[in-house]
């Protein structure tokens, strides 16, 4: 064997181990992110009194009266109920922040007025700025307003363009959108509202996917929202009735705590799939141009 096909031979090989470590790494980190659903999944089916401190990652008496106990209710309130709430609240927030977002981007994007500069940068700044500063003063201006324990404090934001990343994200993928059709429409007799109506925004699609999916998700899981502004049990939504579930005092049913939390998954999960091919179109193409 001339020395030529051994060293092609020593790279050949030397790839394959290093193809074979790639994936074996792969499979591991694979392995500890999905742990933790493996384990909820697992503990669902558990007795509820062996979920805690046991080392079992599979139940050894499969039940599934946990979700059977889910399924009646908490405090008095049907598990439909809370389900009702958060759907509520994410198909609202939904509507709200596609269309605030869409106009604020169109504006910024498309139409030239005095300071849309200045506005676009303070716009840009409150990416930088946490939720929880806001946290007092707003609790407070909602207090005075007599709108704490109810919906109006989770959803005014959506409506109002405060949701500064979708704005941004709004914007960049406007700005991809070739400024001559909107040359042809205005010669056309189209205005700002036709262009926008009828142009810019039947092309923003994937841009108004993947913010209606993102905002789907983080509404339906948010907890501290809704902890926060709402206190009659009957307006909780899913991630704040799981609470309701431990009790300090007394008992607490950590199967039916899993079991919950498992049904809670799957709109979102279910939410996911459906517009997931939207999803990776929209965070392909909004980056193109800036």
């Amino acid at each position: 064997m001339n020395p030529a096909t051994r060293t092609a031979g020593a790279a050949t090989r030397r790839r394959r181990l290093g193809s074979v470590g790639w994936h074996l790494a792969a499979v591991a980190l694979l392995a500890v992110i999905l742990y933790p659903v493996v384990w909820v999944v697992s503990a669902s089916f558990k007795p509820s009194g062996s979920i805690v401190g046991s080392l079992e990652l599979f139940p050894q008496d499969p039940t599934l009266g946990n979700y059977q106990r889910a399924a009646e209710g908490m405090a008095g309130i049907s598990v439909l109920r809370f389900f009702w709430n958060s759907a509520v609240l994410a198909v609202l927030a939904v509507v709200g922040t596609v269309a605030s977002s869409a106009l604020a981007g169109y504006a910024f994007a498309r139409l030239r007025f005095r300071g849309r500069t200045v506005l676009f940068v303070l716009m840009i700044s409150t990416l930088l700025l946490p939720f929880h500063v806001l946290i007092v003063p707003q609790y407070a201006v909602f207090q005075n307003l007599g709108l704490v324990d109810t919906y109006v404090p989770l959803l005014a934001g959506k409506f109002l363009a405060a949701e500064a990343f979708f704005v941004f994200l709004m914007v960049q993928f406007m700005r991809g959108i070739p400024h001559e059709l909107d040359e042809s429409a205005r010669i056309d007799g189209a205005g700002p509202w036709g262009i926008f109506w009828h142009v810019v925004l039947p092309l923003s699609r994937p841009a108004m996917v993947t913010t209606a999916i993102f905002t789907f998700i983080w509404t339906w899981n948010d907890f501290l929202a809704p902890l926060i502004y709402l206190s009659t049990p009957d307006k909780y939504p899913l991630p704040l009735a799981l609470q309701l579930y431990i009790d300090q005092t007394t008992l607490s049913d950590y199967g039916a705590l899993m079991a919950m939390s498992m049904l809670a998954l799957l709109p979102v999960i279910g939410f996911f799939l459906f517009f997931q091919r939207l999803l990776v179109d929209g965070v392909a193409t909004s980056g193109l141009k800036g």
